[in-house]
């Protein structure tokens, strides 16, 4: 048996079979490019396997060597990769700038920062291992571009033809001339590897006396600049001083380069990975600073605490009640691995949990409210009385005490909002019922919320929350 195939056998103990053959048939099979910065959602779709089964093979796999994790920094506007980090402790929260599109942006985990994962090249070389010796096209769409941008072949024949003027590749130390034939348009020098660009606005009667333009490439990311030259001739001067081969590019910013880079694909954000139970439970060492913090525009946090706990080791006995205790932490944190969530903590018999959408939060609770009611059955009484509150908003991922964990008002208000709760009953917030897909599953379940004003402790002003019976 191969070293790989050993891997794959240690994998599946962990993972899903099923899974753990799909990785192990690309692994030996796939082309080099389908190996590095894999897509992990694109990839469920093409094998037709379960997005969150993928998810933790993969980040099983990582673990025992056979992928490297990265968390890209990416530019909403065109998709670039702004910075690649090896472990979530690198990234930072301050404002990541885009040459290409002459903008600053502070990385939100929500939709700004992808998770790819790369073959080790203990496991496969393949060639993005030396990102330098990448073709030029290969290197925008392997490198440059994230696994979010949807570039297939037909895309490069039309990124080759339509919207550019020129591009090649210029050696460490070295210079060059391009000779061009300005068009009356907007015209982008981009050059991926050092993140330069410069803007030309092509405007005016038309020339024939050559212009010139001289650009110096280094390591020092200076600022996007924008220049005014009329159509005709150009001789562009090149001087490559970065200490790396550069790859200058000459866009013409038409519709057509927004269409080419305008499609999009679902791809595995920091979000939906700090709301993995697998990646908590696996890369416990991969987690933030102590002075770190991601802002995250969006979270569903879910709050349960058991009602009655102490009354209840005081009637049927400690040894009774603790087992009645760990079968109701059993089935909620299985409830919320399951339904895509993850467990931030628990805290007595609180539960602290977290969803990317607010619909996988309120299924998740209805089921937590049917799993308690089976125990109970089974057991011919009614001690065991979960209340349960979802709020969803902004807020912030830090670590605190040695945990990831999250803090704003969104956390306090979701934490107020389950002490609402007295009996069953789940209350959930305004944002929460909002949602769509929430309203769809409601009415699904002939569920009519009841709405009430509620003041909470910390809280100034009081707020509209919703019982669901």
């Amino acid at each position: 048996m191969s070293d790989i195939q050993a891997q794959i056998s240690v994998l599946k103990q962990t993972a899903d079979p099923a899974v753990a053959d799909a990785i192990l048939h690309l692994i030996d099979k796939g082309e080099d490019h389908e190996l590095n910065r894999i897509n992990v959602l694109d990839f469920a779709g093409r094998t037709g396997l379960d997005e969150e089964r993928v998810i933790s093979g993969f980040l099983h796999a990582s673990r025992l060597g056979l992928f490297d994790l990265t968390w890209n920094v990416l530019c909403p506007g065109c998709g670039g990769v702004l910075d690649a980090h090896s472990t979530l402790k690198s990234l930072r929260h301050d404002d990541y700038h885009c040459g290409l599109c002459a903008c600053g942006y502070e990385a939100s985990v929500d939709e700004q920062v992808e998770v790819a994962f790369t073959v080790s090249p203990r496991i496969r070389r393949i060639a993005a291992h030396d990102p330098n010796t990448l073709p030029l096209w290969e290197y925008f769409k392997q490198v440059f571009w994230s696994s979010g941008v949807d570039l297939n072949k037909e895309s490069f024949e039309s990124l080759t033809g339509e919207v550019t003027l020129d591009a090649l590749e210029l050696p460490a130390g070295d210079k060059a001339v391009m000779s061009l034939q300005l068009p009356p348009q907007f015209i982008i020098v981009f050059e991926p590897v050092t993140h330069s660009a410069q803007f030309i606005d092509v405007q005016g009667e038309p020339t024939k006396e050559r212009q010139q333009l001289s650009l110096i490439y280094n390591k020092a990311h200076a600022p996007t600049g924008t220049m005014t030259l009329r159509p005709g001739p150009l001789r562009l001067s090149l001087d490559n001083q970065a200490g790396v081969r550069t790859l200058p590019t000459v866009f013409i910013a038409s519709e057509a380069l927004h269409r080419l880079i305008g499609k999009r694909k679902p791809f595995l954000t920091a979000k939906r990975m700090l709301s993995n139970q697998t990646f908590r439970d696996v890369f416990k060492a991969d987690n933030l600073n102590i002075d770190q913090r991601l802002k995250i525009t969006s979270l569903t946090f879910l709050f349960t605490d058991l009602k009655g706990s102490t009354a209840l080791y005081e009637r049927v006995g400690d040894l009774a009640a603790f087992d009645l205790v760990r079968a109701h932490f059993h089935a909620l944190l299985e409830i919320i691995s399951s339904e895509k969530g993850a467990v931030v903590k628990t805290i007595g018999d609180a539960v602290m949990a977290t969803f990317i959408r607010p619909e996988h939060a309120i299924v998740a609770g209805l089921r937590m409210r049917a799993a308690m009611d089976a125990l109970n059955a089974e057991r011919g009484r009614d001690d065991l009385v979960v209340k349960i509150g979802i709020h969803e908003g902004p807020c912030l991922a830090v670590m605190l005490n040695e945990r990831q964990d999250y803090f704003g008002q969104t956390v306090n208000i979701a934490a107020r909002v389950q002490g609402l709760s007295t009996s069953q009953a789940i209350h959930i917030t305004g944002p929460v019922i909002d949602a769509p897909a929430v309203a769809a599953i409601l009415d699904k379940e002939s569920i009519v919320p009841i709405q009430k004003q509620a003041a909470l402790r910390g809280i100034a002003d009081k707020i509209v929350v919703y019982e669901i019976p």
